[in-house]
C-alpha cells in the first residue's frame, strides 16, 4: 500500500468515548435495575476523566429477551429505563458539559413483538411480508420438514424458525425472538432513515451501530461449509456477512450521518479483509467513521466455538494491532480502539495474569497501551476502575446472558452425564461470557456496591470486590487509582494530540512475548510507549531497539513520571511487573 497524503483532521478522531450500559449502570429508583435518571446524576464522573462522548447502549422499549437489542419501538423508552423525556434531559446533560450523545442504532434485527414483526407473520399477503426473511421448507428425502439452509444462529441451534400460522420459516441470526429485517425491501431502509433522524434531531451527535454489516444478504441464502461436523447447524458468515449491497446501504446511512457532523461507528464481526474495511471508513467513502474489529476479542475462542478453550501469545496480539494501526493510518481509515464492551470480558482478567497485589498496574498498563495508539478510545462503564470478571465460585443460577444459557442448555441436553466437559464450560464461562462486563457498576463499599439501595436485590449479583476498594468513591479519592490514571491518558492524548491522534505508529521489539512497545510519530515529535506484559521484573535494552534518546518521562503506571527520570536515563532499563511507561524521545 502507498502512504496516503496527511491525515485528514476531525472532531470526531480525536474524541473518547464512554459505553453505558443501562441496566447496569446506576439505579435512582431502587427497583435493581439501571436508569437513565442515575446515569444523568453521574455525568460529572465520565465528564472529570476526561470523556468527549457517551454512548447508550439499547435502551428502547424491549423484551429483554437479549437485554435490549430485541427492538419492539424505536420511537419508546423502556419503562424500566425511564422516557423519552429522561432521554432528552441525558443529551442536555451531556451538551451542558460539552460531552456529545450517541445512541444505539440495532437495525439488523427487531423483536419479534415489534408490530413490523407481528403484521409480518399474520399472513403472506401483509404489507409487511417483506420487511423480514422469509422462506419455504426444504424437505430431505424421507419427507422431513428442514429449514432453508444449515446457518447456524448466533445463541446456538438453527438460524430459522418454523412460523405454524404462515408455513414459512422466518431468519434470525441472533435469538428466535429476534427475526432479521429485509433490507433489500426499500420501505425498510425508509423507516430506519426516519429512527435516525428522529434521535438526531432530538440531539443525538451520532450512532454505534449493531452488526450493521449484516444488513446486506446473499439474496440466495446458500449452505454454509461444514466446518464442525458434529452438528448440523455451519456458521454462514460468508454469506450474510458484507453482502453484496452493503455499501450501498451504508452510503444510505452516511448521508443523513453528513448532515448532522456525526461520529459513526458500526460493529463489524467477520470481516478480515482490510479493502472490504476500508471501503466502510475510508474518509472520501462517507459511509461511516470507524468499525469495531474482532480479532483480537475472539484471540482466546477455541476452534469451533467461543466456549471452548483457547489459547494466544502477546505477538498475536501485537500483530492484530500493527496491522489494523498501519492500514488505517496509510489509506486514511479510522481504527476503534476497545478492549472492553458489553458483549467482552474484563480486560484485566483476559489479556493478563495479574494476581490481586498486581491488578491495579496491570489495569493501568492496559489503558496505556490501548490509549495512545491511533484511534478513538472506548472506555466501558467499570473499566476505568478495573472491574473484574465474575467470580469463580459463582454457580449458573448467577449468569443472565442468552448465549451463555443457551450454550449451557444445550450441552446438558447432548451431553448429560460428560463431568469434565461440563466443568470445562463453566470455567470458559467465567472467562468469556457476556455477563462478565453486564454486573453492575460498583459506586461505593456500601451494600450492593452503591449500586441501588442496601435493601434491593439488583438485577443481577454485584462482583463482591466492591468492598475491597474495587469501587467508584474509592478510587476518585485515591490519586493513584486506575481511573485517575486513565483520566490521564486521556489527557496525555489531548496534550500530545499530534502525536497520539495523528502521528504513524511503528512497532517496537516485535518477537518478544514478554514487551509490547511501539513508537507514535508526527514529524519530529516522537514518543515511546513501552509496556511489560508480565507479572515479572525484565531488563531491556532501548539502544538495540532503536531508542536513540529520552527526552522526557510522559507517564508511568507506577510512580510519578519525576521519580523515574534517572532510570530511563541508564543503558539498561529495568521495568517492573505489568510496568508501562510513556516517553518522548529522540525523533
Amino acid at each position: 500500500m502507498t502512504k496516503s497524503a496527511p491525515q485528514h483532521r476531525a472532531w470526531w478522531k480525536e474524541s473518547s468515548v464512554y459505553q453505558i450500559w443501562p441496566a447496569s449502570f446506576k439505579d435512582s429508583n431502587d427497583d435493581g435495575i439501571g436508569d437513565i435518571p442515575g446515569i444523568i446524576s453521574k455525568l460529572d464522573y465520565i465528564k472529570n476523566l476526561g470523556i468527549d462522548i457517551v454512548w447508550l447502549c439499547p435502551s428502547y422499549k424491549s423484551p429483554q429477551v437479549d437485554m435490549g437489542y430485541d427492538i419492539a419501538d424505536y420511537y419508546t423508552i423502556a419503562e424500566e429505563y425511564g422516557t423519552v423525556a429522561d432521554v432528552e434531559k441525558l443529551i442536555q446533560g451531556c451538551h451542558d458539559r460539552g460531552m456529545k450523545f450517541l445512541m444505539d442504532l440495532v437495525v439488523n434485527h427487531t423483536s419479534d413483538q415489534h408490530e413490523w414483526f407481528q403484521q409480518s407473520r399474520s399472513s403472506r399477503d401483509n404489507e409487511f411480508r417483506n420487511w423480514y426473511i422469509w422462506k419455504p421448507a426444504r424437505y430431505d428425502e424421507e419427507g422431513n420438514r428442514r429449514p432453508p439452509n444449515n446457518w447456524v444462529s448466533h445463541f446456538q441451534g438453527s438460524a430459522w424458525e418454523w412460523d405454524e400460522l404462515t408455513q414459512e420459516y422466518y431468519l434470525h441470526l441472533y435469538a428466535t425472538e429476534q427475526p432479521d429485517l429485509n433490507w433489500e425491501h426499500a420501505p425498510v431502509r425508509k423507516a430506519v432513515h426516519e429512527i435516525m433522524r428522529f434521535w438526531l434531531d432530538k440531539g443525538a451527535n451520532g450512532f454505534r451501530m449493531d452488526v450493521i454489516n449484516f444488513i446486506s444478504k446473499d439474496q440466495r441464502f446458500p449452505d454454509g461449509p461444514i466446518k464442525d461436523a458434529r452438528t448440523p447447524w455451519q456458521w454462514g458468515d460468508k454469506y450474510y456477512a458484507n453482502g453484496p449491497r452493503l455499501h450501498e446501504y451504508l452510503r444510505g446511512l452516511g448521508e443523513i450521518l453528513a448532515e448532522y457532523d456525526t461520529f459513526s461507528v458500526g460493529e463489524m464481526p467477520f470481516v478480515k479483509d482490510t479493502e472490504e474495511v476500508l471501503r466502510a471508513v475510508r474518509y472520501d467513502r462517507k459511509e461511516i467513521n470507524m468499525i469495531f474489529n474482532f480479532e483480537h476479542v475472539d484471540i482466546d475462542h477455541g476452534v469451533y466455538d467461543k466456549f471452548e478453550p483457547g489459547s494466544w501469545k502477546l505477538t498475536d496480539l501485537k500483530a492484530f494491532f500493527e496491522n489494523w494501526q498501519k492500514v488505517m493510518y496509510e489509506n486514511d481509515g479510522w481504527n476503534a480502539l476497545y478492549w472492553e464492551n458489553h458483549d467482552q470480558p474484563r480486560s484485566v482478567d483476559r489479556y493478563t495474569r495479574a494476581g490481586e497485589e498486581d491488578r491495579v498496574v496491570a489495569s493501568k498498563m492496559l489503558a496505556t497501551v490501548l490509549g495512545l495508539k491511533a484511534g478513538s478510545p472506548f472506555v466501558y462503564q467499570g473499566q476505568e476502575i478495573g472491574m473484574g470478571n465474575v467470580p469463580r465460585g459463582w454457580g449458573m443460577e448467577e449468569y443472565k446472558d442468552i448465549d451463555c444459557l443457551n450454550h449451557w442448555k444445550r450441552l446438558l441436553e447432548h451431553r448429560p452425564n460428560d463431568r469434565e466437559a461440563q466443568k470445562i464450560a463453566r470455567e470458559e464461562y467465567q472467562k468469556k461470557s457476556r455477563d462478565n462486563g453486564r454486573t453492575p457498576v460498583q459506586w461505593s463499599a456500601a451494600p450492593n456496591g452503591g449500586f441501588t439501595g442496601p435493601n434491593v436485590k439488583p438485577w443481577m449479583s454485584v462482583n463482591p470486590d466492591y468492598a475491597r476498594g474495587v469501587n467508584a468513591e474509592a478510587q476518585v479519592n485515591d490519586p493513584n487509582s486506575t481511573y485517575h490514571y486513565w483520566a490521564a491518558v486521556l489527557a496525555l492524548r489531548k496534550r500530545y494530540l499530534d502525536i497520539f491522534v495523528y502521528g504513524s505508529y511503528e512497532l517496537v521489539d516485535r518477537d518478544s512475548q514478554a514487551i509490547f512497545a511501539y513508537t507514535r510519530q508526527y514529524e519530529d515529535q516522537k514518543a515511546l510507549v513501552l509496556a511489560n506484559w508480565t507479572g515479572g521484573t525484565l531488563e531491556w535494552d532501548p539502544s538495540s531497539n532503536g531508542v536513540k534518546g529520552v527526552k522526557d518521562v510522559l507517564l508511568n503506571t507506577y510512580d510519578s513520571t519525576r521519580d523515574v527520570q534517572d532510570r530511563f536515563a541508564s543503558a539498561q532499563w529495568s521495568l517492573r511487573p505489568y510496568e508501562a511507561v510513556v516517553l518522548l524521545i529522540e525523533a
